[in-house]
């Protein structure tokens, strides 16, 4: 077999150590989605890990926004950087001054949905929310941000 095929695959097999960065939020694009100023001067845009909040022209995305403005814009937080999603987005846990993550915080409050999450407390968070109807759950019926996505997508016109 060959030796270079087995050292790559060594490698990528190796878990790579999580970044962590402490910054500003400069910008609140949407309930999950952030840039960040770094100490270094760079700026970051960073998505949400495990959590998705409602879309533009969705029921709660105007309090989803509005609730991460509130809660960190223009606020130092550290980012703990969890890699990439399939797009190449940057995805990242971001823990507020005190102590609290961000994305918990939104999931507790019935803003966002635990999104393909391996995390049991913010998968928790969500099961209480349901529970207690807060937010996005007080509806009967709510369309997840993933699936309003994939339906704006086939309603755009086919180019030829």
């Amino acid at each position: 077999m060959n030796v270079l095929y087995i050292i790559s695959v060594l490698l990528l097999a190796v878990p790579t150590k999580e970044v962590e960065l402490s910054a500003k939020v400069i910008n609140v694009i949407d309930g999950n989605t952030l840039e960040v100023l770094t100490e270094e001067e760079e700026t970051v845009k960073i998505l949400l890990s495990d959590v998705d909040c409602p879309e533009n022209g969705q029921l709660f995305y105007d309090e989803a926004t509005s609730f991460t403005k509130k809660t960190a814009l223009k606020k130092k937080v550290t980012v703990q950087m969890k890699g990439k999603d399939r797009w190449g987005n940057k995805l990242a846990v971001v823990i507020l001054k005190n102590g609290e993550s961000l994305n918990h915080k939104l999931v507790e409050e019935g803003l966002g949905w635990a999104y393909k999450s391996e995390d049991s407390k913010l998968n928790g968070l969500e099961n209480k929310a349901k529970q207690n109807k807060i937010g996005l759950w007080s509806q009967e019926e709510t369309e997840a941000p993933w699936i309003y996505r994939r339906k704006q997508t086939m309603l755009q016109a086919k180019g030829r």
